[in-house]
Order: C-alpha cells, then structure tokens, then sequence
C-alpha cells in the first residue's frame, strides 16, 4: 500500500467516512471507526461538532486546502448574491485542480495539483500552474501535447470508477475538457454526503 494511499485511509478513519468512494476504504462495509471499541466510542456529537466535520470532510474532499484557502472561498460565497452554499460548492468546483480531477486527466484532486504544478496543464492556449485558478464557463482545459501520452493520464481516463459528469463537456481524443456551467450542488458526483450550508454555519458562528 502506498503512503499516500494509507495516508488517505486515515482520513477515511478520522472522518468516519469513504471520502474519496474507493473501493478499498476501510468504511465500504462499516460506518464506526475500526478497532475493538469502533462502535462504542461514539457518542452524540455537539451542534459545532457537526458543523466541524461537515467543514473538514468538504475540506478534505478537495484536496486537504489549508484552512485560509478555504474559508477565503467562503468569504467569495456570502459575497456573492444568491445561495451562499450554492456559491461555496460552485467556487470549488471551478478550481482548475478540481476541473482536472472531474475531467480524468488524474485520478485524485491531489494527483490533479501535481500536473498543474509541473506544467502539464493549458487553459485557453496558455500554461497555468496555479491549482487554485478559477476556470471560467467556456474556458478549455487540455493536457500540454508534450504530455498527452503520459501513462499516468492515460490510465485514469480509462479507470471505470468514475464518470465525468455533464456539466464538463469531454474531448477524450485530444485531452481536453471544458466547463459547460458552473454546477448546481444537486449534480456533484459526491460519493460522500457533503453539507454545504453546515460548513456556512460553521464560519457563520
């Protein structure tokens, strides 16, 4: 098993939940941490207990950001009009290392920061290797053709565990995707149940 791998277990772990929807997590078939005591050391959880998980389980969910990354999208979200959880979980998923991820050119939204950071990424003809950006509707995202063959992005757009889903429109034959729109919570393919609007309360408190 790979470190980074086990490291990813240990959130499921922590979290109580398969975050990522991997086959091997150690919550496919049980919903109590593992371990002798796994199901009685739960206990009723406090308003902000609940608040804080549904903020770390989102957190974690796109990547681990450090925390004054995540609560700036936050800010973003209540300063723009409209829904404040449909604004969070709109930012998020315009990240370009997030865009990278849905569209399967990598098989995590980590693995998605290290073809960004190694300049392996175009948006609208020019390199970007910032993970953060914020792709627009009707940006086009494609590998750089020096990079099309890499085996790494070959195999995760072959991997059957996940779809892209249609608010990416896909050019699997030439590596590139773009955002159709920006998506409604409703259509993220969460394999976990996410709750925006207690990770607002939580910021909110």
């Amino acid at each position: 098993m790979t470190k980074r791998l086990t490291s990813k277990h240990k959130v499921d772990r922590r979290l109580k939940v398969n975050l990522w929807g991997r086959p091997k997590s150690p919550f496919n078939s049980r919903n109590y941490p593992p371990g002798q005591h796994g199901k009685s050391r739960r206990g009723k959880p406090s308003d902000y207990g609940i608040q804080l998980e549904a903020k770390q389980k989102m957190k974690f969910y796109y990547g681990n950001m450090n925390e004054r990354q995540f609560r700036n999208i936050y800010l973003k979200a209540i300063q723009k009009k409209g829904n404040t959880s449909e604004n969070l979980v709109g930012f998020l998923e315009s990240r370009l290392d997030t865009i990278i991820y849905r569209a399967k050119f990598a098989t995590t939204v980590f693995s998605s920061r290290q073809l960004i950071n190694h300049g392996h990424i175009i948006v609208n003809g020019k390199k970007v290797n910032i993970p953060s950006y914020s792709v627009k509707t009707n940006d086009v995202i494609e590998v750089k053709n020096k990079s099309k063959d890499m085996a790494f992005i070959a195999g995760s757009l072959v991997n059957k565990e996940r779809e892209v889903p249609d608010y990416i429109h896909m050019d699997e034959k030439n590596k590139k995707a773009k955002l159709i729109r920006i998506p409604k919570f409703s259509e993220i393919p969460y394999p976990a149940i996410m709750e925006p609007n207690l990770v607002i309360e939580y910021y909110s408190r």
